[in-house]
């Protein structure tokens, strides 16, 4: 149930962002550079350097977007993530920011293919 209401809360949260305040790929690129985001997760962003480093190249816009977003706000029992690295960067974040980064993940090649 806590599932369910969680993805209720995100959906929603994702649908407040306007459609056209999709963020600006180039300064998301710099700034991904800036915070040394592939420390982390990968040169390319889908080659973590730990299994428990989600892979970003290729995710939605908006599901960066809520997490980025989540972080900034731990305590939030229906929406907060926790993750002391994770925090501190996200805290640093203005929400241009954050719909830069996630512009320019969201627009990376990703290492699922559909195959028809």
């Amino acid at each position: 149930m806590k599932t369910l209401l969680t993805l209720a809360v995100a959906s929603l949260f994702a649908l407040s962002v306007p459609a056209m305040a999709r963020g600006n790929i180039e300064k998301g690129k710099k700034l991904a550079a800036e915070k040394a985001c592939a420390s982390c997760h990968g040169a390319d962003y889908k080659s973590p350097t730990s299994g428990e480093f989600p892979i970003l190249a290729g995710q939605h816009y908006d599901y960066l977007v809520v997490t980025l977003r989540s972080y900034q706000r731990p305590d939030d029992k229906n929406l907060g993530r926790k993750n002391a690295m994770m925090q501190g960067f996200a805290q640093q974040l203005s929400n241009q920011d954050i719909q830069d980064l996630a512009a320019y993940l969201a627009s990376l090649p990703g290492p699922l293919v559909v195959r028809r």
